[in-house]
């Protein structure tokens, strides 16, 4: 791992009305890092998630990104960065290639080179056998695989996962684990939001927690399962 960061969160604050979504969070990732992002719900990790990928503008605070202040770049430029969502966004009516070959051309805006990119992540992706089938027919696995492809199709250097396993059963999860293993390989660093905690101790070597919009602890998977303040906001006062 590189010393230096390649994304830096510094105080960043969010506020919706009277509600404060985060307040003074700063984390960093480093290349080829899987970092977890954990907490109750409405601790504020998608929120941190939308910060980071334009989404929302903070209120205050900086978001670095190889060492480049992108904190109010609108999302098209924040290159280098891509996300998936909690619940898949795939265009529902097109092919599975399709899918793909669109946020290929996003990058690359050659049509050939975008539609050889889209095979070569099918096939990495396990879903070349279903490049013509439409994505409102896949299973749940098959929709996860589509959102990781769109999502590699970025060319990103760090991936955001809201929430990549929502819905699926063990043996289903272990199989993305292995796909995002081999992503992380690869070079690619991901943050990682999670609430399975087998999953965030098979893929990450640290761990940020929020709570009510605050991060109150930062360590290993051992170190966060046997802090206090974690334990307390999960299960409350013992």
């Amino acid at each position: 791992m590189s010393n230096k960061p390649l994304m830096s969160i510094v105080n960043v604050s969010k506020r919706f009305g009277g509600v404060i979504a985060l307040r003074n969070v700063s984390l960093e990732v480093y290349t080829r890092e899987i970092l977890g992002l954990i907490g109750p719900n409405g601790a504020g990790k998608t929120t941190l998630i939308n910060v980071i990928t334009g989404v929302y503008y903070p209120d205050s605070g900086k978001i670095y990104f190889e060492g480049i202040d992108i904190t109010r770049l609108p999302p098209y430029k924040r290159k280098g960065i891509a996300r998936t969502f909690q619940v898949t966004k795939a265009f529902e009516n097109l092919s599975v290639l399709d899918n793909v070959r669109i946020a290929s051309y996003m990058v690359t805006g050659d049509l050939r080179q975008a539609d050889e990119e889209a095979k070569n992540i099918l096939v990495k992706l396990g879903l070349s056998d279903k490049a013509y089938s439409l994505a409102k027919d896949l299973t749940i696995l098959e929709r996860k695989r589509l959102e990781l492809a769109r999502t590699l199709a970025l060319n990103p250097k760090v991936m955001l996962l809201d929430e990549v396993m929502a819905g699926l059963k063990p043996y289903e999860a272990d199989e993305i684990i292995d796909i995002l293993k081999s992503l992380n390989k690869e070079g690619i660093a991901m943050i990682i939001v999670e609430h399975v905690m087998r999953t965030v101790t098979r893929l990450c070597s640290r761990i940020v927690v929020l709570d009510r919009g605050e991060k109150i602890a930062e360590g290993s998977p051992k170190e966060i399962m046997n802090d206090p303040k974690v334990i307390k906001a999960y299960l409350g006062e013992v």
